[in-house]
């Protein structure tokens, strides 16, 4: 019986490649191939949740900001992240990193925006992108580049013509950027959603009429930019109350019809998620809280014989 020894060695060959490939697919810390998104996925959302092409995805998210660390730091913190049981990174884009002196941008090393969201991609997680450019952010000058303040006639943050050139030419910088590197979730990349502008709500108090003629164009540049994802914006108040983000950046998004001690938050729209930011308290501040239910004894109070039991009208409060 002949036997086709050259057949079998081919075999035995395809055998070891194929083991060897899985080894190293199962490999701590391998790369997946990325499959969350592709090109053309379909961000939508109605008032459940986010969805991606009709599926519905449950996001937990973690904030890693690409400048306070070296990038060598980078896979380290995301892979911990990932490991910790987030599936979401987002992150502010710092506008006075970028561009320290006008006109002149820097997106080397610690500054890789870029690199920075592949990099996500590459342990298979999503992302978000807060593009300010005002982030606040406990950040110096909250993002804004120092030579802006020296701009004639400039009023930063509100309905002023210089500002808004200086914010749109930023931005639009920006997102070039990532939509040249398909970085964006309709691309096939992990950017799921865009951020316009940071805690305006006491901005707009203070500007009133020119801060909300501001915030709406804001809305309306950032949709202009055609990234395929919703926007949205930590923004705007309602009752004395803000914090609210509004997807797509352009409505309010949830009220409460008594003010901020209300516990009866209601759906400012019923075609898109329920979201709110709470507030950390500042240690000079009150903070208004619903009352607490009395507290419940096992066993009734005693009083002195002869004397009535008096029942304490004090409420436990956070």
């Amino acid at each position: 019986m002949h036997v086709d020894m050259s057949h079998r060695v081919r075999l035995a060959a395809a055998a070891l490649v194929a083991v060897a490939a899985l080894a190293l697919a199962l490999a701590p810390g391998a790369a997946a191939k990325w499959q969350r998104t592709r090109n053309g996925t379909v961000v939508s959302y109605d008032r459940r949740s986010l969805m991606f092409d009709g599926h519905r995805e449950i996001f937990l998210s973690g904030s890693i900001h690409y400048p306070r660390s070296p990038p060598d730091m980078w896979p380290e913190l995301i892979a911990k992240a990932k490991e910790g049981g987030l599936n979401t990174i987002e992150t502010y884009v710092f506008w006075n990193i970028h561009e320290p002196e006008k006109g002149e941008f820097n997106f080397e090393g610690q500054n890789d925006v870029v690199r920075f969201f592949q990099l996500i991609q590459e342990h298979d997680m999503y992302a978000m992108v807060r593009l300010g450019p005002f982030i606040q952010a406990e950040w110096n000058h909250g993002g804004l580049p120092y030579w802006l303040r020296e701009i004639p006639d400039i009023v930063f943050r509100t309905n002023n013509e210089p500002y808004k050139m200086h914010m749109e030419t930023f931005v639009k910088i920006i997102i070039k950027r990532l939509k040249d590197a398909n970085l964006f979730a309709s691309q096939g990349g992990p950017i799921i959603l865009a951020q316009i502008e940071n805690e305006y709500q006491h901005m707009e108090a203070a500007f009133k009429d020119e801060g909300t003629k501001y915030i709406n164009w804001a809305a309306k540049m950032a949709i202009s930019t055609n990234i395929g994802i919703p926007w949205i914006m930590l923004d705007l108040t309602n009752n004395g109350w803000g914090h609210i983000v509004g997807l797509v950046g352009e409505r309010k998004q949830i009220y409460t019809d008594k003010g901020m001690g209300s516990v009866t938050w209601k759906p400012a729209m019923n075609d898109r998620p329920l979201t709110w930011y709470k507030w950390p308290p500042t240690s000079t501040a009150a903070t208004p809280t619903a009352p607490a239910p009395p507290p419940r004894s096992p066993c009734r109070p005693s009083a002195p014989r002869g004397r009535p039991a008096r029942r304490s009208n004090s409420v436990a409060r956070r």
